[in-house]
């Protein structure tokens, strides 16, 4: 049953989550709803509470995927791995008395609430409290391999909360 979910249903779900990612508590619920309700018809994990069903299958929750798929999308983007030009979205912050890491993202102040809800808006905080090492990943695997390892040292469902 999870090889189907993963392959005919969770894709659905997460389509385009670059261009088109909900912002408001309801429409994020609605979509994590999907999953929860997946979970909750394998047998032996059908009394478990949701984050102790998505530890036991080894499943993230979907804004979880959708924040993980952000950050792959940002790191493809400023490694030239996209057709999308890194200066069309983001900018640089040129000071070297900076915490973190080197590449830095500058968040650009809005004034429509819309606005901050763009792709380029909304992933930059997430992006400026990665690490040096996860930011700078040799490659795209090993990017995606240092953000699971980040994933699992963290709570199944408070994936870069502090962003």
């Amino acid at each position: 049953m999870l090889r189907l979910y993963k392959s005919m249903v969770r894709p659905h779900l997460e389509y385009c989550t670059a261009a088109w990612s909900p912002h408001y508590c309801k429409h994020k619920e609605l979509i994590e709803r999907a999953q929860r309700r997946f979970t909750r018809m394998i047998p032996d994990l059908k009394d478990l509470p949701y984050e102790q069903r998505l530890a036991k299958t080894k499943l993230w929750s979907l804004e979880n995927r959708h924040t993980r798929a952000n950050l792959i999308e940002v790191y493809k983007i400023f490694h030239g791995l996209s057709t999308v030009r890194f200066s069309t979205f983001f900018e640089l912050i040129h000071n070297e008395r900076t915490r973190g890491h080197s590449l830095k993202l500058h968040k650009k102040r809005v004034m429509m609430d819309l606005r901050q809800h763009f792709f380029s808006d909304r992933i930059v905080n997430m992006w400026n409290t990665l690490s040096e090492d996860i930011v700078l990943a040799s490659s795209l695997n090993n990017f995606k391999g240092k953000l699971q390892i980040l994933h699992n040292d963290g709570s199944s469902t408070g994936f870069l909360k502090s962003a």
